[in-house]
This record gives structure tokens, C-alpha cells and sequence, in this order.
């Protein structure tokens, strides 16, 4: 198990990991990952996020995020139980999914759905240069993991945003 990163400052922008139990590759499939999206981008409109750069990699998803309400822990929280429900019901569900039961026997134990890791890695932006530097780090995954070969390239990330390529499927702040 990991370890509960408390947030001191809850109106602070931070960089912050969500890791899959067991780090199950669920996020291969574009219906789990649009469930992920449609989640943050609730989270945006209803709840007050602020959502600076993200990328979403097959079985973990890295962000830098801000509440504008300071209630940063409430909405990870929320978020995580929520995206954990729907996301292991979309299985349950997918009578298409080739990976069905072994997915459902990962991502559960004792009758009880345990979809993420618990916690997250969580780091308070102090600095411009943490900031740019853990931009740098989410937008390179994609290239470190061989998926791409320029970071722009990846689809699930806020890198085209970044370089004027694209518009992403999340709204972008601006620091």
C-alpha cells in the first residue's frame, strides 16, 4: 500500500499521481479512459478545478491540478470513488471485454472494488521551475514508455495544448 500524502495548502497547485491497483493496464481501452475524462472535466465545471497539465497512461495518470475553492482533498477523494464505481461497473458490463474477469478479480478484494491505489503521489508547486520541470515530466511518459516518439504526438495528454498542436479533451489553466 502507499503511503497518504496529506495536502497542507488545499488552494495550492500540485503535481499529483493516480496509480491503478496492481497497476492493471485498464486504460488501454478508449471507454475507460473517456469515463477518467468525463470525470475531470465534471470536476472542472462543477467542483472547481483547475486542471494545468495531465497525460493519462495506460494504467496511471499524472496531473497538476489547483482547487479554486481550496478543497483539493475533497475533490481527489471524490473523484477517485467515483472514476473506481464507474469505471469497475463499465466492466462488469462490457460483455466485449476479453479481460472481463480477470480485470473484475484485479480491481477487487474481499467483495470490495479497490480500483486505485491508495493515496497518491502528491507534490505543492513551490517554484516555476518545479512547475516547468514536472511538466517536462508528464508530458515525456509517453516517449520514456516507447509509445511515441515526440510527446506531442500522445493524444492523452495536454502536450498538443502545450505546443499549439491541438486543442486536448480537457480545458487547460494557465499558471
Amino acid at each position: 500500500m502507499g503511503h497518504a500524502y496529506v495536502i497542507r495548502d488545499q488552494g495550492a497547485m500540485h503535481f499529483v499521481t493516480f496509480t491503478v491497483h496492481q497497476w492493471v493496464d485498464v486504460f488501454t481501452r478508449p471507454h475507460y479512459r473517456e469515463i477518467l475524462l468525463e470525470s475531470l472535466r465534471h470536476c472542472q465545471t462543477y467542483k472547481g478545478l483547475e486542471i494545468y497539465a495531465w497525460v493519462i497512461m495506460s494504467n496511471h495518470c499524472h496531473l497538476m491540478l489547483r482547487a479554486q475553492d481550496e478543497n483539493l482533498s475533497d475533490i481527489i477523494r471524490d473523484f477517485k470513488k467515483f472514476t473506481s464505481k464507474k469505471i469497475y461497473k463499465s466492466i462488469q458490463e462490457n460483455s466485449k471485454e476479453s479481460r472481463r474477469e480477470w480485470l473484475l478479480m484485479s480491481l477487487s478484494t474481499e467483495g470490495r472494488i479497490w480500483f486505485w491505489n491508495e493515496g497518491y503521489h502528491g507534490e505543492e508547486v513551490l517554484s516555476k521551475q518545479f512547475f516547468e520541470s514536472k511538466v517536462d515530466y508528464i508530458h515525456a511518459n509517453p516517449v520514456v514508455a516507447g509509445i511515441v516518439a515526440k510527446e506531442e504526438e500522445y493524444l492523452m495528454s495536454s502536450a498538443g495544448d502545450f505546443y499549439g498542436i491541438r486543442k486536448g479533451p480537457l480545458n487547460l489553466s494557465r499558471p
